[in-house]
């Protein structure tokens, strides 16, 4: 499973960059929209969950692998 939210991971932040892209490219356009600006938005809240999961890994993982005192 962890696999599959890295590759997940991977290709949200292509999406995130072609949405960010997108919004640039409106602006530029002077024809900035209430949708355009918000586009970005889902992708990068799936990124932070996503990535707030990948940074904790190791430290679960270290947490398992030590024994508990006592135990």
């Amino acid at each position: 499973m962890n696999k599959w939210i890295r590759q997940f991971h991977r290709w949200l932040s292509i999406i995130f960059t072609l949405t960010v892209l997108a919004n640039l490219v409106a602006l530029a356009m002077q024809k900035q929209s209430t949708w355009v600006g918000l586009m970005a938005l889902f992708p990068l809240i799936l990124l932070m969950i996503t990535g707030l999961y990948l940074f904790a890994l190791p430290y679960l993982a270290k947490s398992r692998a030590t024994p508990q005192a006592g135990s």
